[in-house]
């Protein structure tokens, strides 16, 4: 069509044929040239119409009918407004009179006939195209990172900053697992990505700095896991206020697709790569609602997007009513609130227990891991520095190419050589920037790690647990993991029990179950063996004594703090546990073991020895406590001293040696 003119040269020609027949006042309308094809909105036709009602024309010049209609409504409403108006139609062979029902009929059937050479033309050029298609052959236009080599084979581009930097986005993604994420990475370390510019024959590369549709159509392109697809989109013709609108429809599913075939080309991931990308894509896709996990957040809720309602399927929403708090809570409540909640429970223990099944999962495969995590933060600035090398060598190139330039003009003509001296300047000043950039990335370059970081860091993987439960782990950290290893936790509710069945993503499954908090009660709670150790001290020790035991023994409150007089009193109040009372002791024939040695006249080690060796009953509220001896123990103790008695046969402390 660019360089065919010869049929316009003949439709242009037409304005002689008109003053040939007698005609002094021509309109030219050609607004639809290159358009008129297409079926949809058509300006210049309508322009026709319109002068046609207004009495305005009286003979319309065509060569052919399918010059003016591509479709029998377009034609026949010509000929009924020509009828109407007795404007002739002419052509390149005959004037014809609307008004005529011969020359009406004869109109008709040319019109038909060009309306099905115009479908048989569609149709043959659209069947060839679905034929080369179905071979992988038909290649109209390659991505960034790719070349058309002979035969028009797909060839990775030979541009090593091209292909390396192609290669960077898919490593950043694999180890981020966002797109948005990769994205923020590259323009942090201002990386420019190539974006190539005019036809295939004449493309050219440009570097310029990152964008996320740039990012994300490299991911989302089959073309670069080595497969060729065709009709990933497909053109969808509407009806709108009466006019004929082609709208493009992007994204279709996979199945839909007209042609896929793998292995096609060289890529630069596999299939089984690209296909889970995909999945993480769309699972990232916030606006899909409850069909996907949606993008990791912000928060300390490490199940969410993993939970789904066992009673109705829908998504369980992370709520966080207050600080430190988390409530998982079913999202189809929110739509119907005449209905109960399906469920609803606190998410600190769930968390808990999920993580516990997965670090007993991932706990042998820490030494891996340690291992790799060795290498990539040893190789973290490697693909800086290689960005950034390869971008000097490209710098370099420009500043020699600009130089040749200016070299070859003729230093009079200062109106070429101003021009290629400023783009000479602008290629150094843009080699000087980058030079500057890798200069201070070599500068703030991470030592390798030593022999000491190595071991301590595989210590750590050894205690995977302890690493865990850290509060320096990252909560984003932890949910990619989580997200990684599973691929959703049903939810049901049956009572006060919670059920969540855990889906791996290797298939297996596991359940836990715990109960739900009642009503009127939070997680702070002291344990119950603890509340009976108190109950216990507070008849012997007043509160102060009764904090100091409970902190020797390693025992905190339920907020994990340590004891103290203050935390006894508050404690005592809410379980009921009156104070101790001097004299109280007393008062219950209770002895301690300093009392107990004035007795016996002995020294406290000597009692204690006694209690050691169960030959006088004592009792302790917990490791540390006071032991408290009863009066009528330690007087049936004080008769048995001063009764005489023969030497024992046998000592409970004397080991015997037996002679056969």
């Amino acid at each position: 069509m660019q360089h065919n003119l010869e049929s316009q040269r003949r439709q242009y020609a037409l304005v002689e044929r008109a003053r040939a027949l007698g005609w002094q006042d021509i309109d030219v309308i050609d607004d639809d040239l290159g358009i008129s094809g297409s079926g949809t909105r058509r300006p210049g036709f309508e322009r026709l119409l319109r002068a046609l009602c207004d009495g305005q024309i009286g003979a319309v010049f065509s060569i052919e009918a399918s010059r003016l209609a591509r479709n029998g409504r377009d034609w026949h409403t010509l000929l009924e407004f020509c009828s109407v108006v007795g404007a002739l139609l002419i052509d390149a062979e005959a004037v014809y009179d609307p008004t005529l029902t011969n020359d009406r009929l004869l109109l008709g059937v040319k019109g038909t006939i060009s309306e099905m050479e115009v479908a048989s033309f569609r149709e043959r050029a659209q069947a060839a195209i679905l034929q080369k298609a179905h071979r992988g052959d038909l290649v109209r236009r390659v991505p960034i990172g790719y070349v058309k080599g002979a035969d028009d084979r797909i060839e990775k581009d030979p541009d090593v900053r091209i292909r390396s930097t192609i290669d960077l986005i898919f490593r950043k993604f694999a180890e981020l697992s966002s797109v948005r994420q990769v994205y923020f990475w590259l323009d942090q370390q201002r990386i420019q990505l190539p974006v190539a510019r005019g036809t295939e024959e004449m493309r050219e590369v440009v570097w310029q700095p990152a964008r996320y549709h740039a990012v994300l159509s490299v991911l989302k392109n089959p073309l670069y896991a080595g497969a060729y697809a065709y009709g990933r989109s497909k053109t969808i013709v509407r009806l709108d206020t009466g006019q004929k609108q082609v709208h493009r429809q992007l994204r279709r599913q996979r199945e839909d697709w007209t042609v896929l075939i793998t292995n096609h080309h060289e890529g630069y991931i596999d299939w089984d790569v690209y296909e889970n990308n995909q999945t993480m894509i769309a699972n990232n896709d916030n606006a899909r609602g409850k069909v996907v996990r949606g993008a990791i957040r912000q928060g300390a809720a490490l199940l969410a997007g993993l939970l789904r309602c066992g009673h109705c399927g829908a998504k369980l929403l992370a709520q966080y009513p207050a600080p430190n708090v988390i409530r998982y809570q079913c999202s189809g409540y929110l739509l119907n609130r005449d209905l109960a909640c399906c469920v609803m429970f606190g998410g600190l223990r769930a968390d808990r227990l999920v993580s516990e099944q997965l670090v007993q999962s991932l706990s042998p495969l820490a030494i891996e891991a340690a291992i790799e995590a060795i290498g990539m933060l040893q190789g973290a600035n490697d693909e800086r520095m290689q960005q950034k090398s390869l971008a000097l060598e490209h710098a370099r190139y420009e500043v020699t190419r600009a130089r040749r330039q200016y070299d070859a003009v003729d230093p009079a003509n200062r109106l070429v050589a101003a021009e290629l001296e400023r783009r000479w300047n602008q290629a150094m000043a843009a080699q000087a920037q980058i030079e500057a950039e890798l200069m201070t990335l070599q500068q703030g370059r991470d030592l390798p790690l030593s022999d000491t970081q190595k071991r301590d860091l595989l210590s750590l993987a050894q205690n995977f647990p302890r690493l865990w439960d850290d509060p320096q782990a990252s909560p984003e950290h932890k949910k990619r993991l989580l997200r990684i290893a599973l691929k959703e936790i049903v939810a049901t509710c049956e009572g006060e029990t919670i059920r969540l069945v855990m889906h791996w993503q290797g298939g297996d499954h596991t359940q836990v179950e715990f109960e739900k908090i009642r009503a009127g009660r939070h997680r702070f709670v002291t344990d119950d063996d603890l509340v009976e150790i108190v109950r216990g001290l507070a008849r012997i020790e007043p509160d102060a004594r009764i904090a100091s035991i409970l902190n020797r023994n390693q025992r905190r409150t339920a907020h994990g703090q340590t004891w103290t007089a203050k935390s006894i009193c508050s404690l005592r109040h809410n379980y009921a546990i009156p104070v101790y009372h001097e004299g109280e002791r007393q008062a219950r024939q209770e002895l301690s073991v300093s009392e107990v040695a004035v007795v016996l006249g002995v020294t406290p080690t000597s009692v204690l020895r006694l209690i050691r060796l169960k030959q006088l009953p004592a009792t302790q509220a917990c490791a540390g406590a006071p032991w408290m001896l009863r009066v009528e123990d330690v007087e049936r103790c004080v008769v048995d001293r001063k009764r005489p008695a023969t030497p024992p046969m046998l000592d409970s402390t004397q080991l015997n040696l037996e002679i056969p």
